[in-house]
């Protein structure tokens, strides 16, 4: 079921922003199909707003009416098999009115066309209904295409009879009402075809409304961009009948009667909300495909303009319906059934969100009317990309033996098959076909890219990589370039020499490692050796691989506390002193070890550093003090750094006394980089790697090394100092860090400010050394302290390698030259991190240096030498091959969105450091058009200019990257800090593909539309406020945050089952968890919250928002389709702008 389940609340958000012309489209992926109408728009079967249709003559194309009545709108009643295409999802329901009647049906997503059949003809006929007759042929319409031009109104090619644009004759086509023409358009490819383009297309005159059309199929066809195009003025529209596509519904011309399932006038109740299925045949007839639709044969089709009250769905759903308020929907009945499912449902099929027509004029106030031009539904919406992946993709175990494959979305939960590649969880790249020369790359501007997460968390029912010794030799290298044995290295001469794989070189096998060869030249022990039939694995380091040439001792972990007046007064100095009697119990360990081996040591400090002397053999812990913080030393080395188990009573009377030592002091002042000076200092002192995790409220004003002052200016946004803002203030910091990394000393910091910390300084040691910062603002003990000891925990607790270096290793003709993440780099090839844990990424970008070959491909090997929790030194090798490509089509069929957008992100970030927001957002966009245009002119089927068409796997590219232009570091709103802004960049930089997904484009859910009795998440829905309702609950979590937003029309009964209160007014805004009550509702909603943190790195603050309350506007920054009030574009306003920058490209 489409995920998106909701309705639309109101419209004015989604409107339609002005001056958008329409754009036509053509075909989708911009060629008629043979053999099947294409409407005169384009592809998207959607009705041109506003024309309005002559009743349709019984055109042949369509099955002849039942009666004499006009054809049911859905295209006469279609034998059972063929599917009409129509406008609304496939076989879906459709928005907003049933367009006449019956939309047309598209067919179920299951069943695809393929890309270059037309499908059978008859079905197709109905398919395309349009909601005139279908033009009589295609190739009139395929002139009818040709006549119009792009930016303007006019055709000049007089529609095709059968067209049912006619004059107006009566009819005003409901929105969706164009059925997709011909199904060609919407052809999905398949999957061997080249990618299909999305196609928007538009012309994007910029005033005619769009096409609101079909939205996009989620097959995977060339995804157009429904909506753009003018509608031909032949068609005798004033401008006014254009609705706005987007959101607003169109005026009905005439009332006619209702469709059967309408009610006329109020919502209607009876209308399931929802998106999968249809209703059931008596109530739309139309929408559904296969069985001939029968109710709609009475009325004419005027009937189905638009009633008032017919419910729009819009992104598939039926959602309520909009009422004339202008943000949100009129009068629900009861709660909507949001993405539940309508009573009788009819055979599910999935709702193609995007193909959801525009809502009707005569729903919205006067004064939205002419605002949108493009309907939101129409364009292609993540939350149905998502949803089709899902079903897809997330049945099999994704296999990882053949070269080149993309691997499902980060969205979809799938179990990994190592048979030879490293596993997405480890590696995912931008394109798993890279271009064979430069030059093609440099046409494409696609950049090749691997995001890299060495020490990834594997799902339970996935082997850990196997640890492989080969005793003192270590293991067996490619004497050249160093790369280490794996399952591409080729053996020969009967198995006594090996070729490497990445740079040709022959090497011989070591006798120890000599093995006979099969028939086929593979080793007979090659399934026995992970090295030779997996892609990712470890090996154990001998000597040489470690420091010194002596094996490391067991890391530790320093905690150093800020015992200032703030940290005291607030009650952080008592709550972390608890915490850690009981977390140093949990501290990490290897597999089968009783006991880890980390030792520990503590600090306090405010200006000046206080150590702590915990050996076993004293009675009470003892503290030295050090005031001389300007040559930083280590007072004790016996007794600092301790085993957990032996000094536990020490350290446990030395937390019980910390608290009250400190409880009446008056010192506000702190320093910092003493603080670090002296934890590096214990580590060297005791000659092993480790961590501090440091606890730090204020700017360090104090005289130190590393003092800091404030600097903090908003003035300098949108100047070309606002750069400065990212930089540290002084260069001390940089040096520090470079002096923890060579000792392998990471640093994890916790912040508590109050006001400006300058984290753009502070974090600089954190973010070289490989560790984490966490930002608690405004730290209150009541709402903040939950997240607080869960990150904490989670921070002590998870999987670390310690001093580590990585390396990565490419085949000839490729060679990684640029790198992004929390590391320091002392040469141009190695990244070296003091800690690297489970959740960190590097991410490196490949250019070519030479031709590559289609036949050989291209490989990577990532080997990462660190030191493990126990002391014991590894290193752990990831290996991928890609495919190589001469032709562009294939190189767009095998990108990953997702991929692109996580390295497109970490550019833009690092790019702030160094030149204007301004400079670096425009570059982004260019860079994304010229990757859209390329595509466009190379791999498209020719179409008019005013189409946008998309590659399908790019098609959500502008949707995602107009989230990373909205986003804080780069078009920061009046209540974002600096600090804010230095934090999100820094954090962003080492995000995983998953968390840069719904960092940017968070996930919505309609919490009453869960089911209690399921472990399931409730489908998702677009970001976006016209697709909330006021009778809803719904909560939004990006990684960092979670919201609940709670309608103002919520029933009491849900208000008293989740909050336990008796109306909306009572609900607290400053509640920070959901109050624990015994009902199934409040049951269902905390399991999904526990579900939704276990999922992200780190705590997500709960945050409660009421409808219509100040906390609203925050909540709204999150709805990331929608304009924001920094002045970033809305989805389809983007999408448009994408449209022009293209086609300045391409002229």
């Amino acid at each position: 079921m489409s995920v998106n389940q909701q309705a639309h609340t109101g419209p004015p958000y989604g409107q339609p922003q002005p001056g958008y012309q329409g754009y036509q489209q053509p075909a989708y992926g911009g060629q008629p199909l043979p053999g099947v109408p294409q409407s005169q728009y384009g592809a998207y079967n959607g009705p041109m707003p506003g024309y309005q249709q002559p009743v349709p003559p019984q055109g042949s194309l369509r099955a002849p009416p039942t009666s004499g009545a006009p054809p049911p709108a859905s295209g006469a009643s279609l034998p059972s098999g063929h599917l009409a295409y129509s406008q609304f999802g496939h076989g879906d329901v459709q928005n907003g009115i049933p367009a006449s009647a019956a939309p047309m049906q598209r067919p179920p997503a299951s069943q695809l066309f393929l890309p270059g059949s037309a499908p059978t003809p008859v079905s197709q006929t109905a398919t395309f209904q349009q909601y005139g007759p279908p033009p009589a042929s295609v190739q009139q319409l395929s002139n009818h295409m040709a006549g119009m031009t792009i930016g303007s109104t006019t055709a000049s090619a007089p529609p095709p009879a059968g067209l049912g644009y006619g004059p107006p004759t009566s009819v005003p086509p409901v929105s969706g009402s164009f059925s997709a023409t011909g199904s060609g358009l919407y052809t999905p490819y398949t999957a061997s075809q080249g990618p299909s383009p999305t196609s928007v297309s538009q012309g994007l005159p910029l005033a005619q409304p769009l096409f609101p059309g079909q939205p996009m199929s989620t097959q995977r066809l060339p995804t157009q961009v429904p909506g753009f195009a003018p509608p031909p003025s032949s068609a005798g529209i004033g401008p006014s009948s254009y609705p706005p596509s987007t959101g607003a519904p169109r005026p009905p011309t005439m009332p006619g009667p209702p469709l059967p399932g309408q009610t006329v006038a109020g919502p209607p109740t009876s209308q399931p909300n929802h998106v999968s299925s249809p209703p059931p045949p008596s109530t739309m007839s139309g929408p559904h495909a296969g069985p001939p639709m029968s109710g709609l044969h009475g009325p004419p089709p005027p009937t189905h303009l638009p009633q008032p009250g017919y419910q729009m769905q819009q992104n598939g759903s039926f959602g309520q319906v909009r009422g004339p308020q202008p943000n949100y929907g009129g009068a629900y009945p009861g709660t909507p059934n949001y993405g539940s499912q309508p009573g009788p449902a009819p055979p599910p099929k999935r709702l193609d969100p995007d193909s959801i027509p525009s809502p009707q004029l005569n729903e919205l106030p006067p004064q939205q009317k002419p605002r949108h031009r493009i309907d939101p539904d129409a364009i292609p919406s993540p939350i149905q990309v998502i949803e089709d992946d899902r079903s897809n993709r997330g049945s099999e175990p994704f296999v990882t033996g053949v070269r080149g494959q993309v691997p499902p979305l980060v969205t979809t939960n799938f179990l990994v098959k190592d048979q030879g590649n490293a596993s997405p969880r480890y590696i995912r790249c931008t394109s798993y076909n890279i271009p064979c020369t430069s030059d093609m790359a440099k046409q494409s501007q696609v950049p090749l890219a691997a995001v890299i997460k060495p020490l990834a968390t594997l799902p339970p029912e996935e082997t850990l990589p196997y640890l492989v010794d080969h005793g003192e030799s270590g293991p067996v290298r490619c004497n050249r370039c160093k790369a280490y044995m794996c399952p591409f290295m080729q053996f020969i001469e009967g198995g006594r020499r090996f070729q490497c794989c990445f740079c040709s070189c022959v090497t011989e096998v070591p006798p120890h490692y000599f093995q006979h060869l099969d028939h086929t030249g593979k080793r007979v022990d090659f399934y026995d050796r992970p090295e030779l039939s997996l892609g990712s694995y470890e090996f154990l380091a001998t000597v040489d691989y470690c420091k010194n040439n002596k094996f490391p001792s067991p890391p530790a972990f320093i905690f150093m506390i800020d015992v200032s007046y703030n940290a005291v007064k607030s009650g952080l100095v008592k709550l972390i002193c608890e915490e850690l009697k009981s977390l140093l119990d949990y501290l990490p360990r290897e597999g089968n070890m009783e006991e880890s081996a980390i030792r520990v040591g503590f600090v306090t400090y405010n200006k000046v550093l206080h150590f702590y002397n915990v050996k076993s053999s004293l009675a009470q812990p003892q503290m030295m003090v050090v005031s001389d913080v300007a040559d930083m030393f280590v007072p004790l080395l016996d007794g600092f750094l301790v085993n957990v188990n032996e000094s536990r009573t020490v350290i446990a009377s030395l937390l019980d006394q910390i608290p009250e030592m400190f409880a009446d002091t008056r010192e506000t002042e702190t320093v910092f980089a003493p603080v670090i000076q002296a934890g590096l200092e214990a580590l060297k002192a005791a000659e092993c790697a480790g961590k501090l995790f440091i606890f730090h409220t204020s700017l360090p004003i104090a005289e130190a090394p590393g003092k800091l002052k404030n600097r903090d200016d908003k003035k300098l946004i949108n100047t070309d100092k606002e750069k400065t803002l990212f930089q540290p203030q002084t260069s001390f910091y940089n040096n520090l860090a470079k002096d923890c990394v060579a000792q392998g000393c990471c640093v994890d910091l916790f912040l508590f400010p109050n006001q400006y910390l300058d984290v753009a300084t502070l974090g600089v040691v954190t973010y070289q050394t490989g560790g984490s910062i966490y930002k608690y603002a405004y730290f209150q003990l009541e709402t903040d302290q939950d997240r607080f000891l869960n990150d904490l925990r989670r921070d002590v607790q998870k999987e670390v390698g310690f001093d580590a270096v990585m390396r990565v290793r490419t085949s000839t003709g490729i060679r990684a030259t640029d790198f992004f993440g929390a590391f320091y780099m002392s040469n141009t090839t190695d990244v070296e991190m003091a800690g690297l844990d489970c959740d960190k990424t590097i991410t490196v970008e490949f250019k070519h240096d030479d031709k590559l070959s289609e036949d050989s491909g291209a490989l990577l090997q990532c080997a990462l030498l660190y030191t493990s929790c126990a002391g014991q030194r590894r290193l752990r090798i990831h290996n991928l091959s890609l495919n190589c490509c001469t032709q562009l089509a294939d190189l767009y069929r095998n990108c990953e969105t997702d991929t692109l957008i996580n390295y497109l992100a970490k550019y833009a970030y690092r790019g702030v450091l160094s030149s204007p927001v301004k400079t670096v957002r425009d570059a982004l966009i260019n860079q994304c058009a010229q990757i859209l245009a390329c595509y466009r002119k190379n791999c498209a089927s020719p179409s008019s200019a005013g189409q946008l068409i998309l590659p399908e796997c790019m098609k959500l590219l502008p949707v995602y990257l107009n989230c990373v232009l909205k986003s804080d570091v780069l078009q920061p709103g009046p209540e974002v800090t600096t600090d804010d802004r230095a934090y999100i960049r820094q954090l962003v930089t080492s995000m995983d593909v998953a968390e840069t997904n719904v960092f940017f484009y968070p996930r919505l859910l309609p919490l009453t539309k869960a089911d209690v009795d399921s472990d399931s998440l409730p489908a998702a829905i677009r970001n976006s406020e016209e697709r909330l309702s006021k009778g809803d609950i719904y909560l939004l979590e990006n990684g960092l945050n979670m919201f609940v937003w709670v309608g103002v029309n919520v029933q009491q009964g849900l208000i008293q089952n989740l909050f336990g209160v008796s109306s909306f007014s009572q609900i607290s805004n400053a509640l920070s968890t959901l109050p624990v009550l015994e009902n199934p509702f409040s049951k269902k909603v905390r399991s999904i919250v526990d579900m939704l943190q276990v999922q992200r790195s780190r705590y997500m603050k709960l945050i409660i928002v009421k409808q219509e309350d100040k906390l609203e506007m925050l909540f709204r920054h999150f709805l990331v389709e929608d304009k924001s009030l920094s002045g970033g574009a809305s989805y389809v306003d983007f999408l448009c702008h994408m449209h022009k920058e293209i086609r300045q490209l391409l002229s």
